[in-house]
């Protein structure tokens, strides 16, 4: 099995200078905790973007969406920022021939006590396992495209239903 990891950017990835600083979206993190894992797994990295998630446009969805088809794999694993990450994951809703996981972090994975490295692990193995279609894997829970959203004020996840 081959996973195809495809980075867009966001707070997983950011790099903060010190507090009175702009922050800066970094190299992707993933590959580092992966590999600090011990994965095995044969894996394809490839960064899209590196943008915040409320910078995200819908041509930069549409890229996404075309690149996620186009691989030739159908297990993909997609970095991304926790803001928008619910209506890319509807955009590539139709995509049906895939097992297609989001994951992020609300602190970046460069950060002492970050969720970041728990995410990607969990959404590893998420795409892994679950059937064909697109996921949000954030937390500790899988949430179906189309049935999820970001609680800003309680910093997680929920589903809609």
């Amino acid at each position: 099995m081959k996973v195809w990891i495809l980075t867009a950017g966001g707070t997983i990835d950011k790099v903060y200078f010190d507090a009175l600083s702009e922050y800066s979206v970094g190299h992707p993190q993933v590959a580092h905790i992966l590999k600090a894992a011990s994965v095995e797994i044969d894996t394809h990295l490839e960064t899209l973007f590196r943008k915040d998630s409320l910078e995200l446009t819908d041509d930069d969805r549409a890229v996404i969406k075309r690149r996620v088809a186009e691989v030739a794999g159908d297990r993909v694993l997609i970095t991304h920022g926790t803001d928008t990450m619910a209506d890319t994951a509807q955009a590539l809703a139709d995509i049906v021939d895939k097992t297609i996981v989001l994951v992020g972090s609300l602190c970046p994975a460069a950060m002492k006590e970050s969720d970041a490295e728990f995410n990607v692990g969990f959404a590893f193995a998420a795409v892994q396992l679950l059937p064909h279609g697109v996921y949000i894997a954030m937390n500790g829970r899988v949430f179906p495209a189309g049935h999820v959203r970001k609680n800003r004020e309680a910093n997680r996840f929920e589903s809609t239903d």
